[in-house]
């Protein structure tokens, strides 16, 4: 089953369900998702690195947002834009923990031969696409920062 599909079901669901959170963020997932679909140059239906990237784009907005609402002082928006990201990143791979990104870039760093911060843009360009979907670029930056000092 498709992303799409299973996003469809769940809709279906928290509407029977009344649950306007849920029904909320799905909805916002799906309108992405049909955007990229009639995408100019897009063919059929996407890949699935495409529904991940697209998963991990709403929920970055969402944190965006929480941190704005977080400063201001505004714990009612808060509450919606953390409740929507716990929604959709029940369909995000499961994300690394901090022990299993740093083994996996310091085997990135090795495979790549990077050993000063100069050698960061080398080893982030091979992480990004790898990791894709397991974590954060923010905290893959910060890590190989880390490794590479």
């Amino acid at each position: 089953m498709s992303l799409k599909q299973q996003i469809d079901a769940d809709i279906k669901q928290a509407m029977l369900a009344k649950n306007q959170e849920k029904l909320r963020a799905l909805r916002a997932v799906k309108s992405m998702i049909l955007l990229e679909e009639t995408k100019e140059g897009q063919t059929g239906d996407l890949k699935p690195e495409d529904e991940t990237r697209i998963l991990t784009k709403a929920v970055k907005q969402r944190k965006d947002s929480a941190d704005i609402y977080r400063q201001q002082n505004r714990p009612d928006l808060l509450s919606v834009e953390e409740a929507e990201i716990a929604v959709i990143e029940q369909y995000l791979p499961k994300q690394l923990s901090e022990e299993e990104l740093n083994a996996k870039l310091q085997a990135i760093i090795t495979r790549v031969g990077a050993s000063a911060p100069s050698d960061m843009g080398k080893v982030m360009g091979v992480a990004t696409k790898e990791l894709a979907g397991q974590a954060d670029g923010k905290a893959i930056s910060v890590a190989v920062k880390a490794l590479l000092q």
